[in-house]
């Protein structure tokens, strides 16, 4: 009973002392380490195997279809017949390529979304390495798919493509400032950037006492995987297919897990960061409960952002930068000062999460108000210019 109630833990020492019988220490630790890469390399595959189903299903019944429902039951499989689609199809290079970049680049793109899932933890002792800088070490590796992207613009000799190249320049180093400074809130709130210590800490989540900071993280989220209505980045109606447009066959498939991958990711960090991560009721007396509160709360982020795909209009390049800079930006800084400030003060906990919670939906008042004027100001002039 005691190996069913940590049953991944124990799972996992368990393995670990089997191998141990009749393998030295050093070699022990090479087979783990080559384990633990193979689950980050499959995380992706299984990630865009199964989001692919899940959107296709979300976004046909908000647009009242049936979505997938030839391949298998329910077209559960449909999937792995587009996957088997894609790597028979041909791999071509155009002429003008910088074949070494452009070789390189759906490589770079598809390794930075596995290596995000090295600091996540699943639950109580399931994290690839809990690094005691995780929080940055998410931010860093985030930021290369921005040069994955930038890569694969320029060296296609495409003018739709480097169209997108620069576009991820504008939005993705725009959108990242905000997301930054709403993981930076969180970290000061829990105290360190250890992503188990962070989980640990939240007694309370983090959501319901910084909801202003959760909602600029998962705005910022859906901007940096460049999802509707961010996808400036590769809009069909404006530039083709963006930046992977020369892409085909195996390297295009690269671009797609990578998509999917940061979709579940990001919705994982935001579990992981705001909503308690494993935490959950009866996972004091049965861990083995944590990995199950983790998917449950992931797949529920992961379905808010599909929903927020699938009705929502795009928006135009300048309303986007404006919406970062003139709403996001400011509204993040001035959460980040206002918890800084009720930390400081000399009053209990609870007290202190009471004032985070009023001073951020104070800001989130302001700065919708704010925006309403906006809006409110730019139909006026639009009233005028049509008289």
């Amino acid at each position: 009973m005691d190996f069913i109630r940590d049953f991944f833990v124990n799972l996992a020492n368990a393995w670990t002392t089997w191998i141990s019988g009749g393998l030295p220490p050093w070699a022990v630790t090479v087979v783990n380490y080559l384990v633990v890469g193979i689950i980050l390399v499959l995380m992706p595959v299984i990630a865009t195997l199964t989001l692919t189903w899940m959107e296709r299903k979300v976004i046909g019944r908000i647009q009242n279809r049936i979505g997938p429902n030839r391949v298998g039951p329910w077209g559960i499989f449909q999937a792995i017949a587009d996957a088997v689609k894609m790597l028979i199809k041909e791999d071509i290079i155009p002429d003008n390529a910088d074949r070494p970049v452009f070789n390189l680049a759906p490589i770079l793109i598809a390794a930075a979304a596995a290596l995000l899932w090295a600091v996540i933890p699943f639950g109580r002792g399931m994290i690839g390495q809990d690094l005691n800088i995780g929080a940055l070490y998410l931010i860093a590796i985030g930021s290369i798919s921005t040069v994955a992207v930038l890569m694969a613009g320029w060296s296609s000799n495409n003018k739709f493509a480097l169209v997108g190249a620069f576009r991820v320049v504008a939005q993705l180093l725009s959108y990242e400032v905000p997301m930054v400074l709403s993981i930076a809130a969180v970290v000061l709130l829990a105290g360190s950037m250890k992503m188990g210590q962070i989980v640990e800490g939240q007694v309370v989540p983090f959501g319901l006492v910084l909801p202003l900071a959760l909602i600029i993280y998962l705005l910022a989220a859906i901007a940096e995987t460049g999802r509707a209505p961010f996808d400036l980045l590769e809009a069909d109606s404006e530039i083709v297919a963006g930046y992977f447009i020369e892409y085909s066959g195996l390297k295009f498939g690269w671009f797609y897990i990578a998509e999917y991958s940061n979709l579940m990711a990001v919705s994982a960090i935001a579990t992981t960061l705001f909503l308690g991560g494993w935490r959950g009721p009866g996972v004091a007396a049965v861990p083995a409960l944590g990995p199950f509160y983790f998917a449950a709360k992931t797949l529920v982020v992961i379905f808010v952002l599909m929903w927020i795909r699938g009705t929502w209009p795009r928006f135009r390049i300048d309303q986007m930068l404006a919406f970062a800079w003139k709403a996001l930006v400011p509204a993040s800084l001035a959460n980040l000062l206002w918890i800084a400030v009720m930390l400081k003060l000399p009053v209990p906990p609870g007290v202190q999460w009471a004032l985070m919670l009023a001073g951020n939906i104070g800001i989130l008042a302001v700065t919708l108000g704010l925006l309403g004027q906006a809006a409110q100001r730019h139909a006026e002039r639009q009233g005028l210019v049509g008289a």
